[in-house]
């Protein structure tokens, strides 16, 4: 019998001690943060505007294409500038909420999961106990004294109740542990529900933004295609100088200082894999492989040289380490716009591979072209390569789409 009482205490020990090691392993915080918010920066809907009065998105589209129609082609041009802009914020904001609202979904999971472990395991604790407390019944259902004179071994039944007693006391403080660890899960389990609902409301809201402008640019789009080829070329040529104008001025400034600089091994396969995408289409929301938005192709060509980098160029730009312009270097992240909109990679010689705008294509452009706030570095630590030599990219690539060559 004290042989038995001791293999029920080894198990009750080794359990109690395997659950409350488990108990104790709950973390202090895991699903509390709630998804942040999207960097700020002016709403899709406004930021259409620009000052003109765009309103119905499709719906009112008829009024609308009336308005662009009637705008001289300079006019024109600046609004569907701002539109594009505002295409690909509300799109980049809109990535960056349904990419937390992955990982959220991802979260609850995780923490429903860790829950339903840890119910086990109160289950079980709650089970060896009772075990322990049938066993301490049955020897305690008759006194202390009457056990001693009709044992063999009278130690031996002093000895087999304090085990029992130590086993169940110890028992019971684990499943006290366990009840604890449990209910803290359970209001991580809350939480994380309710970080869930906050991020899909977001996910809600930047998507009816994005398809707003949507509406909004498809009008413009509308305008510009029933335009007659001499129009349309001097729309082209419009652009094309706003284009050399702003490259002009971004090489005059000195701020890509002076030198060449090599890109690292990681940086040149991330440059390969985006030229070897060159002339397929921007879509909403694509990352390859046949269509691309801007911050899907700097993802995927980040992640075809084994680096996972952010999905989005907001955060990219927030989470990537920066690095000043003047020592940027091939392979590195171009992070243009206020709001970090639009993102490209920097080839050297003054230019940037991109996936551009909805209606345009991946393709080769200035650098300067676009209001740049920075850049960042995937691989920062990285050594750059001696004799790295830009790639010719063929004249092709460097054409207008469409409507121009350029945001």
């Amino acid at each position: 019998m004290a042989h038995r009482a001791r293999i029920w205490l080894h198990r009750a020990a080794t359990c109690g001690a395997l659950l409350a090691a488990a108990a104790l392993a709950v973390p202090a915080q895991s699903a509390h943060a709630a998804p942040g918010e999207p960097s700020p920066a002016p709403s899709a809907s406004s930021g259409a505007s620009g000052g003109s009065d765009v309103s119905g998105g499709s719906g009112g589209g008829r009024s609308a294409e009336k308005k662009y129609r009637d705008m001289p082609l300079d006019e024109l041009l600046e609004e569907l500038q701002k539109l594009y802009h505002s295409a690909e914020e509300s799109t980049e904001k809109y990535n960056d909420a349904s990419d937390r609202l992955k990982k959220q979904r991802a979260e609850v999971k995780k923490v429903r999961g860790r829950l339903d472990d840890k119910r086990d395991e109160v289950d079980e604790g709650r089970k060896v106990a009772g075990a322990l407390a049938r066993q301490q019944y049955r020897h305690g259902s008759i006194s202390p004294y009457a056990g001693m004179l009709l044992s063999d071994d009278p130690n031996s039944v002093i000895d087999q109740r304090r085990l029992i007693a130590q086993g169940v006391d110890a028992q019971v403080h684990t499943v006290e542990r366990l009840e604890a660890a449990e209910k803290e899960l359970s209001r991580l389990a809350d939480r994380a529900q309710e970080a869930l609902e906050k991020a899909e409301e977001l996910a809600a809201k930047e998507r009816g933004a994005r398809d707003e402008v949507k509406k909004k640019l498809a009008d413009v789009e509308r305008v510009v295609a029933s335009l007659t080829g001499t129009q349309l070329a001097d729309l082209q040529r419009m652009e094309q100088r706003e284009i050399d104008r702003m490259q002009a001025e971004f090489i005059a400034s000195g701020a890509l200082g002076t030198g060449a600089r090599g890109a690292s091994r990681g940086g040149a396969k991330a440059i390969a894999y985006a030229l070897a995408q060159l002339g397929k289409p921007y879509v909403w929301g694509a990352e390859g492989p046949d269509s691309f938005d801007c911050s899907g192709l700097t993802s995927q060509a980040w992640l075809a040289a084994g680096k996972v980098i952010p999905r989005t160029s907001q955060e990219q730009w927030r989470q990537l380490p920066r690095v000043p312009l003047e020592r940027m270097r091939p392979g590195d992240l171009v992070i243009y716009g206020a709001g970090a909109t639009h993102v490209g990679i920097y080839l050297g010689d003054g230019a940037v591979v991109h996936a551009p705008r909805p209606g345009s294509y991946v393709k080769v452009a200035p650098v300067g072209s676009m209001t740049v706030i920075g850049a960042v570095r995937p691989d920062e630590g990285a050594k750059s390569m001696e004799d790295y030599k830009v790639p010719e990219v063929p004249k092709s690539a460097e054409k207008g789409a469409p409507i121009g060559t350029g945001l």
